[in-house]
């Protein structure tokens, strides 16, 4: 029994769209005729995704939320012993979307075929990475895989929630600086220049400030869409130069010099490096095989080469903390646990403390980094206003001599 998705029309005409199991496209057909629906099209789930996946779509795939929810459910039924399928089933039944049903139903339909979950997974290659999907096979091979669940819930949930407080922490200054910039502008387009319109008439000539001011205002006003214009070809034209795996990688080499938001990068993608590691270490899957899917969770193409390279060295016989440390990129406190994990045959855990204390760091760095920018964009802004009252009020405290 697999699942289909579905389109069909009501009794009213109204168009219905949802997931329903059965052996075949045909019994799908006759199951919505039993329920007085008039199928349109009916599309087995793996089919729709795979489609979904070689075009072009806005959705490639859950949100991490929804993954993260979803991993957190079929752990705890996984963990209460209710059987594979059945413990699928419910999370489907569970969701609300009728993606995430009909992804889950796909799942359920191929290990009720006698395949693993792990293949399933492999069938949504977009929705499950391969972090999920290597974990959840050294979780069936050795016998635990309800532990292997709920770490990787673990896993998806802090995931998340690091992804939120990335966000969270950039929302607030792009807002501020979205805003700041819409007012100067305004006031420079549309304010100035009727303000200035008293002081055409006179023949004296206008301070320097005023005259600056007339002229930034101008340009805005005659120039300012072609300006806006040239920036989003700007734009496009480096983020096509960026497509070039040679370009984006002196982009992200140049990313990693910059004093704070270098750090900012080192920090976040050793952080998922170390805590992606630390899952498949956890879950016995062979350690050429992790530093592999661990170095793909790596954004940042320098740091995913070092960890490339230090893979090499570690098929050679090399230890880990020292391979890794030879590329000068990851932090010396994450290197250090690495290896003392190593010595000790702790390796999991200080995988595991490596990954919090970067974590840890990031907040940090994200929190000061948010409450410095939010007074500093106040004072620029502050300062831009007051430079353009300046400008319109010179002329005005030089009026006797304009008069003259």
């Amino acid at each position: 029994m697999g699942a289909f998705e579905y389109t069909a029309l009501d009794t009213a005409g109204r168009e219905k769209k949802g997931v329903l199991e059965g052996d075949t496209a045909k019994h799908v057909r006759q199951l919505l005729r039993e329920r007085e629906l008039l199928p349109v099209t009916v599309t087995e789930a793996a089919r729709e995704e795979a489609r979904r996946q070689r075009g072009f779509s806005l959705r490639r795939g859950v949100s991490a939320a929804d993954l993260s929810l979803m991993t957190r459910q079929l752990a705890t039924l996984a963990k209460a012993g209710l059987p594979l399928e059945e413990a699928l089933l419910a999370v489907s039944q569970q969701s609300e979307k009728p993606r995430v049903q009909s992804i889950l139903l796909g799942v359920r339909s191929r290990v009720m075929e006698g395949h693993t979950l792990a293949s399933g997974f492999a069938e949504f290659p977009r929705v499950f990475p391969e972090i999920y999907r290597a974990t959840v096979t050294a979780g069936e091979q050795s016998g635990h895989l309800d532990e292997v669940l709920e770490r990787l819930a673990d896993f998806t949930e802090g995931r998340e929630l690091m992804r939120q407080k990335v966000l969270g922490a950039m929302l607030y200054p792009i807002v501020l600086s979205v805003m700041c910039f819409g007012i100067v502008t305004g006031l420079l387009v549309y304010v100035v220049p009727k303000v200035i319109e008293v002081f055409d008439t006179g023949k004296a000539q206008l301070p320097l400030m005023t005259r600056a001011l007339i002229a930034v205002s101008d340009f805005l006003h005659d120039w300012g869409l072609w300006a806006l214009a040239l920036i989003i070809v700007a734009a496009i034209a480096f983020e096509r130069w960026l497509r070039s795996p040679e370009a984006r990688g002196r982009f992200h080499l140049f990313q990693l010099r910059l004093p704070l938001f270098g750090k900012l990068v080192r920090g976040f993608n050793t952080a998922r490096f170390t805590r992606t590691l630390s899952i498949l270490t956890a879950a016995s899957v062979p350690v050429l095989e992790a530093l592999r899917i661990a170095g793909e969770v790596v954004t940042n193409i320098p740091m995913r080469n070092a960890v490339t390279e230090a893979a090499l060295r570690v098929r050679e016989g090399a230890p880990i903390g020292r391979s890794l440390a030879q590329s000068k990129l990851f932090p010396p406190m994450t290197i250090h646990l690495i290896s003392s994990g190593e010595s000790s045959g702790e390796l999991e855990a200080m995988l595991e403390r490596a990954a919090i204390s970067q974590e840890r760091e990031l907040d940090g760095l994200l929190a000061a980094l948010v409450g410095l920018l939010g007074p500093l964009l106040i004072i620029v802004m502050g300062l831009f206003v007051m430079g353009i009252v300046f400008a319109m009020l010179l002329p005005i405290f030089e009026m006797n001599t304009l008069i003259r």
